[in-house]
């Protein structure tokens, strides 16, 4: 049974008379679509085109009818028809394109890729699915296997910088490759990647860069690239200086962006010293491929020159020592020291001193402008200012625009210029009942000249006051000084005797003395009397200015009222720079200047121990009388 539309199958029963009267129908796969029977004869007929890759088997039924009774002549009989297979289909790659590479340089055979074509046709049945493959298009570059599709390099030392893309075209014919097979076609589209096979190159041998001397470290001069065909890492450049009298001077860093050199400063550079410098240079391979190392060396080399140009340079000072001693009694126009700066420029301009008077606001020192000799131009003082820190300048006579300064420490040595001071305001104060030999103070001294230790001082009382009665001194020689002291104060005979006698007799004042009766301890007379001579005594709370000096205030000479007075002591006493900080009561006793009677306390009794007559008291008017009796009874009392 073929597959054509022609019949090439038939059935037909024995009890077929050829009358007609028989019926053939025909059920299963394919039954009234692909495969039809006609009934009365029997014959079976394809209606369509059979497709042995889509259905290779069909299973069939047929029966024959008597058309008169309708039933089988014949038991049901079960048939198969197979189909048979022809060349009707060609060979077909599972890919349309394929994307390969390998690597450039690789040997001859090294496999690249494998393709893969398939044929729908029967195996089994003849050679239609016997697939050959074959290069179209790729020679003499690549080659493929004919029975396993792998394709091959055909070159040896294919260069990825010659050619890098190739196009390869490989056919599958099926039928074992002969004529009248079919066949199918795919493209493979081959990179060669790159090696590290080429070493980097300088396009030229020699490279020249000019700098200014006064161009600082890190300061670029230009660029160099070495080519390398090669790409990635393959090509990355390390550049390096190998050799040359600059290589401490300069210095190359590597641009990994562009892999390019840069030439930079490396030292601060002098025209007057050296103005020409040459380097060698090289530009090698950071990732050498050792199975090409027999192709040389990966690395170049060429040179660099570098011009130094002259620029117009400040004073450059040349000071063995920046620090300067002198001592404190030097005199006014000394040389204490000098200075001296030159001009590095081959012109060798004349140099002009001065110094930075910022640094000397008082113009203590000063500095010859043509040899820069310094010298005092003032007195010293170690104790008010021990140090001097100058600026001195040096300015080209020629270019004043170029000037250069440099620090000048002035030590000032000191002297013995100062004498001893009292460590501080000293006041004592002793018992009456003191034994003798007894120590009541120890004194210190200070000098403000130098060394702060270790000052050896000798204590001695005042010529004046040398020999006395009752105080001593002793000189330990260690700063100290030690007193002694047995006073006494001598007791006045209370002014009044006898406890019976009780007068009108009050006298107020505002002291913490003996009392009453100590008529020695403090003369309140000067305070009542504005006629009194005032004299100022040291303040106990403060530590006065000067140990030795007394600070007076304005006497008052004339009759003033008692707000007058008071306003005046205020007034004193707001402007007494030795006050203190704390607030202070101050309080004094005036009795105004009326009366034409002298002061009657007994505190101004100090010069007679007897009595006194006050008899005249009775002249003095009215008045006075209560006075007069009171006193002027004394010779009847005794009487």
């Amino acid at each position: 049974f073929s597959s054509s539309s022609v019949t090439s199958l038939k059935l037909h029963t024995d009890q077929d008379k050829g009358d007609g009267n028989l019926k053939y129908i025909l059920t299963g796969d394919g039954a009234g679509s692909l495969f039809v029977i006609d009934e009365n004869t029997g014959d079976i007929h394809a209606a369509k085109k059979l497709d042995r890759e889509e259905k290779s088997l069909y299973v069939l039924r047929a029966k024959a009818i008597d058309r008169k009774t309708g039933r089988q002549v014949e038991p049901e009989s079960e048939f198969i028809i197979k189909i048979h297979d022809i060349n009707d289909n060609e060979p077909k790659f599972t890919k349309d394109i394929y994307i390969a590479s390998v690597p450039e340089k690789s040997g001859v055979g090294t496999s690249v890729i494998q393709v893969t074509a398939t044929d729908a046709d029967d195996s089994n049945y003849g050679n239609s699915a016997k697939v050959v493959y074959s290069i179209l298009q790729g020679q003499p570059y690549f080659s493929v296997d004919p029975e396993t599709g792998v394709i091959k390099t055909a070159l040896p030392d294919m260069s990825r910088e010659n050619r890098e893309l190739y196009q390869v075209v490989i056919q599958a014919k099926d039928m074992g490759g002969q004529m009248g097979g079919l066949s199918g076609t795919t493209t493979v589209n081959i990179t060669l990647t790159d090696v590290n096979d080429n070493p980097p190159r300088f396009p030229q041998s020699t490279y020249q860069f000019s700098s200014l001397e006064s161009a600082p470290p890190g300061t670029s001069l230009g660029r160099i690239q070495a080519n390398d065909p090669d790409v990635g890492e393959n090509a990355e450049i390390e550049y390096s200086i190998a050799d040359g009298d600059g290589s401490d001077m300069f210095e190359i860093i590597t641009d990994k962006d562009t892999q390019e050199g840069i030439i930079t400063v490396k030292k601060q550079l002098d025209f007057e010293k050296k103005n020409l410098y040459t380097l060698k240079v090289e530009a090698s391979n950071t990732h050498p491929d050792p199975r090409f190392f027999y192709l040389g060396p990966f690395k170049d080399s060429a040179l660099v020159k570098i011009y130094v140009e002259d620029v117009d340079e400040p004073p450059v000072f040349s000071i063995p020592s920046n620090l300067i001693e002198v001592d404190e009694d030097a005199k006014e126009g000394s040389i204490v020291g000098q200075v001296i700066a030159q001009d590095p420029d081959a012109a060798r301009n004349l140099i002009k001193y001065s110094l930075d008077r910022h640094t000397d606001l008082d113009r203590i020192f000063n500095i010859h402008s043509g040899n820069g000799s310094i010298f005092v131009s003032k007195t010293l003082d170690r104790e008010a200012a021990p140090w001097h820190n100058l600026t001195v300048v040096a300015t080209e006579m020629s270019n004043p625009k170029q000037s250069s300064q440099a620090p000048i420490f002035i030590r000032i040595l000191d002297i013995n210029d100062h004498a001893p001071e009292f460590a501080k305001y000293y006041e004592t104060f002793v018992c009456e009942n003191a034994k003798a030999g007894q120590l009541i103070q120890t004194v210190s001294a200070v000098d403000k000249d130098e060394p702060a230790r270790g000052h050896k001082f000798f204590f001695e009382l005042v010529p004046e006051y040398a020999v006395h009665p009752n105080f001593s001194i002793v000189d330990n020689k260690v700063l100290v000084v030690l007193f002694a002291a047995m006073k006494r104060q001598r007791k006045k005979e209370p002014l009044m005797v006898s406890k019976d006698d009780i007068r009108d007799n009050i006298v107020t004042y505002n002291d913490e003395g003996g009392g009453e009766e100590d008529t020695q301890a403090f003369d309140i007379g000067t305070l009542r009397n504005p006629e009194a001579r005032e004299e100022s005594k040291l303040r106990r709370d403060v530590m006065p200015e000067t140990i030795f000096q007394v600070r007076r205030t304005a006497p008052l000479w004339e009759n003033i009222d008692v707000q007058d007075f008071i306003h005046r002591r205020l007034k004193e006493n707001d402007l007494d720079p030795t006050a203190p900080p704390y607030d202070s009561l101050a309080t004094y006793a005036y009795e105004g200047n009326d009366s034409i009677a002298n002061s009657l306390s007994s505190l101004e009794s100090l010069t007679t121990e007897g009595n006194q007559d006050y008899d005249y008291l009775s002249d003095w008017g009215p008045r006075f009388k209560k006075l007069a009796d009171m006193y002027g009874g004394d010779e009847s009392d005794q009487d």
